[in-house]
């Protein structure tokens, strides 16, 4: 008995039910896929998870362990108790046996414990450089969208301002508000402490919004010549509507590659800051610790040591992620 001949649809019909369907995946969904498979990616996530628990929750760390950075505190040791009359710690490292009670040692001079006087700075290195990143990625989105989008005159007042601020030396402007803050606060350390902290984040996000800004404002020179956008232009959509629902869309990519390589930039401006006096001199900071740990080098490495591998971890681990997503983000790489 023959076999009855199958025609060409058949075969069609038979191929596209027998074929499972194809799923589409948007840009986002195959960045995240690729850096689900970057193994430096993963490492680095790990680190930086791990060194923001520890800088959260800083203060249940150190209660549990009886351990204090602020002196002033009652429940921390006094100085005489911790510290010779030279300075030097009686208790821990790096002449005294290793001991679980302070297992960084005794911050000579002061008497605060390190490794809480670590976790504290870690903390807020970590608020700080958050902070500016959030404030400065706003600022430079807005502007951007707004040089990019506008024609004539708004265009080239707001790419003046951008080039003048790109212009200007960041370094003199926070030497020359440094002075101003400390003569009017000086009479009060609280006081003092909060004015450093808000200044140096306010001075942070104030030069460093600008390289955002000239970012977006060039994405937004591209797009605005689509054929959507000039779609909704002739059916009347309004320009808010434009920029934040449509055009703002299309650029994620380059926002969260610039958003995650700036944080690490902000987190060494911050410590590089801090240890030149220029940051924070009231409250813990790494850069302070670096500062105040330079001096005993020789003879209590440990206390330098520290601190500048915990900035070590923290700022490569930020670059390193930082360019697997500037990697996955790429639509040319392929990987």
């Amino acid at each position: 008995m023959g076999l009855s001949p199958v025609t060409a649809d058949e075969l069609l019909v038979d191929d596209v039910v027998g074929t499972a369907p194809v799923a589409g995946k948007s840009p986002t969904q195959i960045a995240l896929e690729r850096l689900r498979k970057d193994k430096v990616a993963l490492v680095c996530v790990a680190v930086l998870v791990t060194l923001v628990l520890l800088a959260v929750f800083a203060p249940l760390i150190t209660k549990a362990m009886g351990i204090y950075w602020d002196v002033t505190d009652p429940r921390a040791p006094t100085p005489s108790e911790v510290i010779d009359f030279d300075g030097f710690p009686l208790i821990g490292p790096p002449f005294q046996d290793f001991t679980w009670d302070h297992p960084l040692g005794i911050a000579p001079g002061t008497g605060s414990d390190n490794l809480a006087y670590l976790l504290y700075g870690l903390r807020t290195s970590l608020v700080v450089a958050l902070a500016a990143t959030v404030f400065s990625t706003f600022v430079g989105v807005v502007i951007g969208l707004l040089a990019g989008f506008s024609r004539g005159w708004l265009d080239r007042v707001l790419s003046f301002v951008i080039d003048l601020f790109l212009s200007f030396p960041a370094l003199l402007g926070m030497l020359a508000l440094a002075p101003i803050v400390v003569s009017n606060f000086s009479g009060n350390l609280d006081e003092l402490a909060r004015a450093q902290f808000f200044t140096l984040i306010g001075v942070l996000i104030l030069f460093g919004w600008m390289f955002l800004a000239r970012l977006i404002r060039g994405q937004v020179l591209s797009l605005r010549e689509r054929e959507f956008i000039q779609a909704a232009e002739v059916i009347g959509v309004p320009t808010r509507q434009i920029l934040f629902k449509e055009l703002l869309p299309n650029m994620v990519a380059p926002m969260v590659v610039a958003t995650s390589l700036a944080l690490p930039q902000f987190v060494a401006l911050e410590a590089g800051l801090s240890f030149l006096g220029l940051g924070l001199t009231s409250i813990p900071s790494l850069g302070k610790m670096v500062a105040d740990a330079t001096p005993y080098y020789a003879d209590y490495g440990l206390y330098l040591w520290a601190p500048v591998l915990i900035f070590l971890m923290l700022t490569m681990a930020l670059n390193l992620l930082g360019d697997s997503v500037r990697d996955a983000f790429d639509p040319k790489t392929r990987r």
